[in-house]
């Protein structure tokens, strides 16, 4: 199977043409069911259960298309008033082996409500195909700064001060709050995508579950990040994208990468 690429067409479709069993992580950031009302790709099914029975059936091709290690990670999120991601959340869940709920803390607020509090996270749905999924917990630390390091040292029940040390200086572990902030319109990496993704935040999601030379598969791939981050992590990819827009900025973005 080739790999590096994108496949312009329709998810479902496409993702049911590939193997059984290649793909080490799958990124899936799909449409959130009128959560971005301008936007035709998220109003386009009349009902609620349209939508589901939708994401049920390229959900179910994407498991089949993951490794039994593998995990796969799903974008939700939550409109005003729809709740969709919730119920979606627990039909997978029993349809699929759970592994984890991420939530990515965005930083800043967005969607002034009046009645409410006002939305700061997107959720991130993690199933895995069997109990031994890869996970590189190491991949992920948060570092501490110096002045943080000496001072956890002068903790007397640590009399390991070396092994102390190295641990303080790995990095603390990351939680399953991953605190990225969302771009705005001023933000260099942002490219013209409504629902575009930080690369950071993607990054995490890559080097957790992955090793270099895996295979990563976007279904949705629109303006490019996950093959943007897979590319420059020296992972391989592979992306579904259905409009001729999104692709061309994704091939754009693909054109300047810089591995890190």
């Amino acid at each position: 199977m080739k790999t590096n690429r994108i496949i312009q067409g329709d998810a479902l479709q496409e993702l049911q043409k590939l193997p059984d069993s290649v793909a080490q992580a799958i990124i899936a950031d799909p449409p959130y069911f009128n959560v971005l009302e301008n936007e035709a790709w998220d109003t386009q099914w009349k009902t609620a259960a349209d939508y589901l029975a939708w994401c049920e059936a390229w959900v179910a091709e994407s498991m089949r298309v993951l490794r039994d290690d593998g995990l796969c990670f799903i974008f939700g999120q939550l409109g005003k008033r729809e709740h969709a991601f919730l119920h979606l959340m627990s039909r997978l869940s029993q349809q699929h082996q759970f592994h984890d709920l991420i939530i990515w803390d965005r930083a800043v607020g967005y969607d002034e409500r009046r009645d409410s509090f006002t939305p700061q996270y997107e959720m991130i749905l993690v199933l895995r195909k069997g109990n031994g999924a890869k996970f590189n917990k190491d991949a992920v630390r948060i570092p501490y700064d110096a002045a943080t390091i000496e001072l956890y040292l002068k903790d007397n029940r640590y009399k390991d001060k070396d092994a102390r040390r190295k641990h303080l200086e790995a990095g603390k572990f990351a939680t399953n709050i991953l605190r990225v902030p969302s771009l705005k319109g001023a933000s260099r990496e942002k490219c013209g995508h409504p629902s575009q993704k930080p690369l950071d935040l993607i990054d995490k999601l890559i080097l957790c579950s992955t090793d270099a030379g895996d295979l990563v598969i976007d279904p949705f791939l629109g303006s490019g990040s996950t093959a943007v981050s897979a590319k420059r992590l020296k992972r391989k990819w592979l992306g579904i994208e259905k409009d001729s827009n999104y692709l061309k900025i994704a091939k754009n973005r693909l054109k300047t990468v810089k591995y890190l």
